[in-house]
């Protein structure tokens, strides 16, 4: 029987290969772009599922022979933890926001959905490269959509500016509407044309009023 590992690699495999445009490319092309962005892909996954560095990773890998063949690769054709990861910045966020897609589809969703936002410092990177790239903010503004019965993650949405929680909620709701039943949020997402929207596709929005009059209160 296969192990839990060997389970997972296959799944991160089937789900990263969908993901790509296009019929997906072999495993590698020497000459030819190097490592398929599916690859990449998967290899990123096990390092989360794993919890290791990406070196550590790598060497990990190496003796695996199994696993690495799951990649379509030898373990002399494993590539350098440095190509990972520079590999890995150059992937676009299609790729990454497709594969959140897919693997929604292997949950069976609750009929209670939720969202709300969160920040997450930059102070993990390091002076030099915030000034070589020119980063000059200190939060990314990241919203979640989330199935509350598994805990699942629908969608996000991150922007290094501070758009109002009505328009990032609009917009990540309206990309999702055919997986949400309810969908719960606090007050900083009331907007009256949000809720006509969710509304008129047949969801049912239980966000809280903001308190501006007597009459708001009482809803």
């Amino acid at each position: 029987m296969p192990s839990q590992l060997a389970q997972f690699t296959d799944r991160c495999v089937d789900l990263s290969q969908n993901a790509v445009i296009g019929e997906p490319a072999p495993a590698i092309e020497k000459g030819n772009g190097g490592y398929a962005d599916w690859v990449i892909v998967s290899i990123h996954c096990l390092r989360e599922y794993l919890n290791q560095p990406y070196r550590r990773l790598l060497d990990i890998l190496y003796e695996m022979p199994g696993i690495a063949a799951k990649l379509g690769l030898s373990v002399d054709q494993l590539p350098d933890f440095t190509t990972v990861c520079t590999r890995k910045q150059d992937l676009k966020m299609r790729i990454w926001r497709v594969l959140l897609r897919l693997s929604v589809s292997l949950h069976e969703l609750g009929d209670v959905q939720a969202i709300d936002a969160t920040g997450f410092k930059r102070h993990q990177a390091s002076r030099h490269y915030v000034l070589r790239v020119g980063y000059n903010f200190d939060d990314i503004k990241t919203t979640a959509l989330v199935d509350c019965e598994t805990s699942v993650i629908l969608d996000i949405h991150c922007s290094m500016k501070q758009p109002h929680d009505t328009q990032v909620g609009r917009q990540v709701l309206t990309r999702n509407l055919a997986q949400l039943t309810t969908i719960t949020a606090d007050k900083s997402y009331d907007w009256d044309a949000l809720r006509h929207e969710l509304k008129d596709a047949g969801i049912r929005p239980v966000i809280k009023h903001r308190e501006f009059y007597g009459l708001d209160k009482a809803h």
